[in-house]
Order: C-alpha cells, then structure tokens, then sequence
C-alpha cells in the first residue's frame, strides 16, 4: 500500500510537470503582431506570426512586436530657442508602421523596445536642433506649421539609413508651453493683430462697397449708352425705311406721269395726225365760205371775189388747228353756188 502511494505521488507530481511545461511552451500571437524568441538571453532567428505556436518551456521565451501602424507619444519634451528661452511641447505623436521582413534585423539591433531609441529619443534631439537656430517668435508663431513637417523628414532621413523597414507616417506637434508673462504679450499681441486684420477687412469692405457701387454705376451707365444706341439705331432704320418709301414713291409717281405724259404724246400725235387727215383743201374752203354766209353784212362790187384768197397761200401748218365738218367739193360747189342765187 505505500508502494503504491508512492507510486501515486510521482505520477501526480510528473503529471504537474508535464503540464507546466505544456503550458509554458504553447503561446498565442495576436493579430498584427510578429513573435521574436530569446533562448539564454540570445535572439533567434525564427520568428512567428499570429495564431498558437510551441517553444521550449522555460528556456525560450518571446516578445510580441506590433507591425502595424502605431502612434507613439512623446510627452513634455522641452525646448530651448535661440534666445535662450525655455519651452516645453506637451504632446508630440508620430505615426510609424514596421516591416514585417524588417523585425528580426530592428530587433536584433534596437531591442523589441526600438521606438525608445529610434522615435523617442530622436524625437528630442530633432526637436531641440530645430528651437536651437530658431527663436521664440519663429518657434510659437511663424515656423511653427512647419515643425511637424521637419520631424518627419529629419527622422525618416535617420531611420532609412539606420533602421530600414520602419516607416513614418506622420508627425503631429502641439503648441508648445511658453513663460506666462511672454504669454500673455503675445494674446495681447495677437488681439491687437486681430483688431487690425478686422480694421482692414472693414476697409476691404467698404472699398468693396465702393466698388460695387462703381460697377453698378458704370453698369447702369452702360445699359443707358446701349439703350441710347439701339434708339439710335432704330430711328436710323426708321429714317431709312422712310426714305426708301419717299423712293418707292418718287419712283411710282415718275412711273405714273411719264405714262401720262406718254399717254398724252399719243393722243396729241394721233390728234395731230388726224388733224392731218381732216384738214383737206375741200375742207378748207368750206370753212371759207361758211364764215362769209354767217357775216350779218354782205358787200357787193367787182372787186369783191378778190377778197377771197387763194388756198394755196396758206401754209400746210397754218390751219391745223382748224376744226369742223369734213365736205366734199360738191357740198362746197352747191353751196358757193345757193350763196351766189342769194346775190
């Protein structure tokens, strides 16, 4: 019975063994993470990424190193400026990211706590070369928006040649804690920039008014010279359609009496040749007579047919414009011939 309580005991007390050392060798490593392991204080080269892995118990032991991207912060760090004034930055965080094929060689030169020395320190001695050749008012206010961006470069120039594989992202700087009388200065100075950025935004307003006013005269200005343009431009056209009517007219009125006058050399020529036709010698001599037979006095002597004279004295043009009755010779012979009974 003591033999098989011995028995028992080492069983019991090998069991426990078995399992510590089951547990100490079985390790989780969680996402985003790559495992480094030390065996006697020496790195080895094997690494591991996330999920369970196995390693010697008690002998070998392993750090997590993050290789995705972080932020690390820097806190208090302080300043010195040119002119000797003493300035402390509260927070200044870099966002970084490590390699995975760079962990073991980071590891294995800077430690798994690399970010104290390659972005922490760095951060300091960067920061302090920049205040060192700058001064208070460069520092606080004017070079101020370029410090972030100088940290940057400054680290990522240092960690490419020292440490390949860690990679900065970004660097983000807070205003830095100055003395709190020069503090004051300068919320003094600056409401007294902000008094004269709002006088002179006044006077961009005004003048802006002004100008404004300016356009909408020279605007209305315009829109009348347009408006005075186009009156023009339609009397001009008025005046124009006037005188090609006047034109029109002239014309149809010349038209119309060049036909009259057309009209009336036609009649009178064929008038004229009528006249012509109608005034014959017969005809003429009756005419003669019938102005003798309506005179009331009639005188009688031998010498009275001499009053008569010859027709053929007459020019062919002095009796044109004669008018009357066309006879015949005979109608004038009877007629002489009644006249002489009558005698």
């Amino acid at each position: 019975f003591l033999a098989m309580a011995q028995l028992s005991s080492i069983v019991a007390v090998a069991a426990a063994i078995l399992t510590a050392m089951i547990f100490s060798s079985v390790h989780k490593v969680e996402e985003g993470h790559i495992a480094v392991y030390y065996r006697g204080g020496a790195l080895l080269k094997a690494t591991s990424g996330p999920g369970f892995h196995l390693m010697l118990p008690f002998i070998t032991t392993f750090k997590a190193v993050q290789n995705t991207v972080q932020t690390d912060e820097v806190k208090n760090v302080p300043c010195g400026t040119s002119g000797g004034v003493m300035i402390y930055f509260d927070r200044i965080e870099v966002v970084n990211f490590l390699i995975p094929s760079a962990v073991y060689d980071i590891v294995r030169n800077y430690t798994a706590d690399y970010d104290k020395t390659l972005i922490f320190n760095k951060i300091h001695h960067e920061l302090n070369q920049f205040c060192s050749v700058h001064t208070l008012q460069e520092v606080y206010i004017e070079l101020f928006d370029r410090i972030d961006e100088d940290l940057k470069l400054a680290l990522q120039q240092d960690l490419t040649a020292m440490a390949p594989g860690l990679i900065i992202h970004a660097v983000r700087v807070t205003k830095p804690n100055i003395p709190e009388a020069i503090r004051r200065n300068y919320e003094l100075m600056e409401s007294e920039k902000t008094k004269l950025l709002i006088a002179a935004q006044k006077q961009k307003v005004v003048e802006k008014e002004a100008e404004t006013e300016r356009k909408k005269a020279l605007i209305e200005a315009e829109k009348v010279a347009q408006v005075a343009e186009i009156k023009f431009a339609q009397m001009i056209m008025e005046k124009e359609t006037e005188k090609r009517i006047s034109e029109i007219e002239d014309g149809v009125f010349v038209a119309r009496e060049k036909a009259r006058a057309d009209a009336d050399f036609y009649t009178a020529q064929r008038v004229a040749e009528a006249n012509r036709l109608k005034l014959s010698p017969e005809y003429l001599q009756l005419l003669k007579y019938r102005a003798i037979a309506s005179n009331s006095k009639i005188y009688f002597g031998k010498d009275i047919p001499k009053m008569f004279m010859d027709l053929n004295a007459f020019p062919p043009g002095a009796v044109s414009q004669t008018s009357g009755e066309v006879n015949s010779a005979h109608e004038i012979d009877s007629t002489l011939k009644e006249f002489e009974g009558r005698l």
